[in-house]
């Protein structure tokens, strides 16, 4: 069923000021807030975060919200925390952040409600404090279709290395225990060697030549973060001969999480198999979106939306589970996926 606003009329003038197909609140407050947004971007070294950046200030510069300057805390949480509090002192009405420490972050969050400014969380949900809007994809489904995905391909047998994001973050956390949780009751034949990250490529290649020199049959790679992972290790597979063409005899069957065009230009190019497109696009229309419901006082609830998503009820709040497809070969060159729509967005 899907989820209606109390206004068809009311409904109508949102989606035609916002462009969204998204509008499913379920109850508006008549006088419609206002303010400006604090919106903190989470770091600048992976392409998929700077490609959301681009997405935020085109956003910002459309018009869809009146914006604070931004600021980026760079994987830092007391840089966000200072952050926060900036906005706060500066008058912000509602707030966007992408804490990636998700743990670390209630205090923040409890200061916010307080002062009753709204939250909106983009692909990370923190573990406490009140939400008003989580935008984010299921990242459990990205380990567990990155798991059903190279065991399909390896027939259920072999050795394969998991690049693991931060595990304070629910999102290394979900993708993690989903793979393993899949592999675990699936593949049993298939050796997993879990290599902690933080999100760091220099650290994830270090540990991959140390497993491939301890285990050099490894023939599968889970990288959960292609924008920080893909660079270095197709450098060290290169380095070491061990980058062949997929359908090879050799080849190092590999599957990414991002999206990011270098993905993308990998697949074709045989380096990597498969990845799965994080919605950066969506993110930031999504997370404006938002941000501008909340100070006009919407309200949502649990439910199918009009944008291919689904609103989860969680603990501290609602997530919009947006849609993440699988990207391989046979549709890498789809003009939907957002990193096949940068040129045009330019």
């Amino acid at each position: 069923m899907r989820v209606r606003t109390t206004s068809a009329a009311a409904c109508a003038v949102l989606l035609a000021v916002t462009a969204l197909a998204g509008c499913n609140r379920e109850s508006s407050d008549d006088g419609a807030g206002g303010g400006k947004v604090g919106i903190d971007l989470p770091r600048s070294d992976s392409d998929f975060w700077n490609s959301y950046q681009n997405y935020i200030e085109k956003g910002v510069k459309g018009g869809e919200v009146k914006a604070l300057p931004l600021t980026n805390s760079q994987n830092d949480i007391g840089k966000l925390v200072a952050n926060v509090q900036t906005f706060s002192d500066q008058g912000a009405k509602a707030v966007v952040m992408a804490p990636q420490d998700t743990g670390a972050i209630a205090e923040s969050l409890s200061n916010l409600n307080e002062k009753k400014i709204p939250v909106v969380s983009v692909d990370t949900r923190p573990d406490k404090g009140d939400i008003y809007m989580v935008v984010r994809a299921d990242n459990k489904a990205y380990g567990t279709n990155a798991c059903k995905y190279l065991g399909k391909q390896l027939k259920g047998k072999g050795k394969v290395v998991e690049f693991q994001g931060d595990l304070s973050s629910i999102n290394g956390r979900d993708r993690s225990e989903a793979f393993k949780t899949c592999m675990d009751k699936d593949f049993p034949g298939i050796k997993v060697f879990e290599l902690a990250t933080d999100w760091k490529g220099d650290v994830a290649s270090a540990k991959l030549q140390s497993t491939l020199a301890a285990h050099p049959d490894i023939n599968g790679i889970y990288m959960q973060a292609g924008g920080v992972f893909l660079q270095p290790t197709l450098a060290l597979l290169e380095q070491k001969k061990l980058l062949k063409p997929a359908g090879s005899p050799g080849h190092i069957t590999i599957i990414s999480n991002d999206g990011i065009p270098e993905e993308f230009d990998a697949i074709k190019a045989g380096k990597i198999d498969a990845t799965i497109s994080q919605p950066a696009d969506l993110y930031a229309k999504y997370a404006l979106y938002y941000a501008k419901a909340a100070l006009d006082g919407k309200t949502f609830k649990a439910g199918p939306t009009d944008h291919d998503s689904t609103i989860i009820k969680i603990p501290n709040g609602l997530e919009d589970q947006l849609p993440a497809p699988l990207v391989t070969k046979d549709n890498v060159d789809d003009p939907k996926l957002w990193a096949n729509q940068l040129e045009k967005k330019k």
